[in-house]
């Protein structure tokens, strides 16, 4: 087994982490020089009214402005600032954040952080047991009175002004954690750390803030005091303190082990059986199901195959009926068609018989009409000649003459060509009368048929 306590190791190294980090990381330039040390040179009074600032791992950031012996310190709001000058039994000015005209030939200031301060504390201890215990806290305080503090407190360190005092503050926080843990055993000290706290409390109170007169504190005020860890250095004793509790609590683990292997032991048994059961159960079911169905299966073919039988005979009577009804029905319809055809030809032949005698009267009616129409054709062209031979008649010589010249264009149009060209010479006849002129006309016409 290994002798280190890797445990302890990871406490001091997480601790030296914090540490790291609580530190402030500003760093002062080579050339400014912290104001404690500037009062003490004179101040070095150039004409150029720089700014010189002081700026350092924990200090404070104080800038001062001017030249000669017209200086200007501004000090941040949340600092503390003394401010002295020779001749004088009181400071000038005192409190927190004030700032002032500086003379650096008369003058001297401090300048203190006001922020809270955090203290990290390793106190390694010995207890009752003498077994070494290794406890971790930290103790946070800030300046109440500033008037009492810078009188009794050291805070002239430039680059970290409350240095000193953190330090002080520790080691006796350290010698309280020391002195409380050495009445304490072991098991106490790791189960409960309130009487450690309550002792390094009142003791750093005592200190800090005096029993309750002004003039026995030292202007500090302790804000918390808390143990983060309390660590058993030595490794064997750690697991040894740790084995009784591990064995009780391997027991009580591998009995809960047992315990439940035995209820699931005796859970699986109970399950195996209920499977087993459903089992059984349900291959029973399964059975009587599938008799049921077979029976049920064996009734439905039973009942289809005497329902198609019944069906098959109803079908063939069905179909027989029809048959014969057809049967019937075509000779009912031969017979009524042979009666039809019967009727047809009756009614054709009368049919024929009317037309025949139809046709005879129609012969009859036309002959008639026929007649009737040239016998008043023949009344009517009589009339019209009689009209014709009134009207013309009625008609002067001078007219007929007239109506012959219109029309000779026209007959002689008609008349065919002749061979050759005979005079006629009509006399003896009266040209003027309408008898006259008709008969030379007359005489004219027969001339020219004879000579075509």
């Amino acid at each position: 087994m290994s002798n280190t306590n890797t445990y302890l190791d990871q406490v001091v190294k997480q601790q030296e982490r914090l540490e790291a980090d609580l530190r402030s990381k500003r760093s002062a330039p080579p050339s400014a020089m912290p104001p404690m040390a500037q009062a003490a040179s004179g101040g070095g009074g150039g004409r150029g009214g720089g700014v010189v600032t002081q700026p350092a791992p924990n200090a404070v950031e104080v800038r001062v402005t001017g030249f000669g012996r017209w200086k200007t310190v501004l000090v941040p709001p949340n600092a503390f600032v003394v401010h002295t000058r020779r001749g004088r039994d009181e400071p000038l000015h005192v409190g927190l954040g004030v700032s002032f005209r500086y003379n650096p030939a008369t003058d001297s200031y401090l300048v203190v952080p006001g922020a809270m301060q955090t203290i990290l504390i390793n106190a390694y201890c010995i207890c009752r047991e003498l077994q070494g215990v290794l406890v971790q806290a930290y103790v946070q305080w800030i300046i109440q009175d500033f008037s009492t503090a810078y009188r009794r407190l050291d805070f002239g360190d430039a680059e970290d002004p409350m240095r000193l005092v953190n330090l002080q503050l520790k080691e006796q926080a350290e010698a309280a954690i020391k002195d409380k843990v050495s009445t304490m055993g072991v098991a106490d000290v790791l189960s409960d750390k309130q009487p450690i706290i309550e002792e390094l409390t009142a003791r750093l109170r005592a200190v800090a803030e005096g029993s309750g007169s002004a003039d026995e504190g030292l202007g500090l005020r302790i804000v918390t005091v808390q143990i983060k860890e309390a660590v058993v250095s030595s490794s064997r004793l750690w697991e040894n303190l740790q084995k009784p509790y591990r064995s009780e609590q391997g027991r009580i683990a591998r009995l809960a082990e047992l315990a439940a292997e035995e209820a699931v032991a005796e859970r699986e048994l109970a399950s195996g059986r209920r499977r087993e059961q459903q089992r059984i159960e349900s291959e029973r079911e399964l059975a009587e199901q599938r008799a049921r169905n077979a029976a049920l299966e064996f009734d439905r073919e039973t009942a289809e195959a005497l329902r198609r039988s019944q069906r098959e005979q109803e079908d063939a009577r069905a179909l027989a009926e029809l048959q014969d009804a057809t049967s019937r029905h075509a000779l009912a319809l031969e017979r009524e068609r042979a009666a039809e055809e019967a009727e047809i030809g009756r009614l054709r032949i009368e049919r024929e018989a009317e037309l025949t005698r139809l046709a005879a009267d129609a012969e009859i009616a036309l002959a008639a009409a026929r007649s009737q129409g040239t016998h008043e054709q023949a009344l009517l062209e009589l009339e019209r000649v009689r009209l014709r031979a009134g009207i013309d008649n009625e008609q002067s010589a001078e007219a007929l003459q007239a109506r012959l010249i219109e029309r000779l264009p026209a007959i002689v149009e008609k008349l065919p060509k002749p061979a050759e060209l005979r005079a006629v010479n009509i006399g003896g006849t009266d040209g003027t009368s309408v008898a006259g002129l008709i008969a030379e006309l007359t005489t004219v016409v027969n001339a020219l048929r004879r000579t075509g």
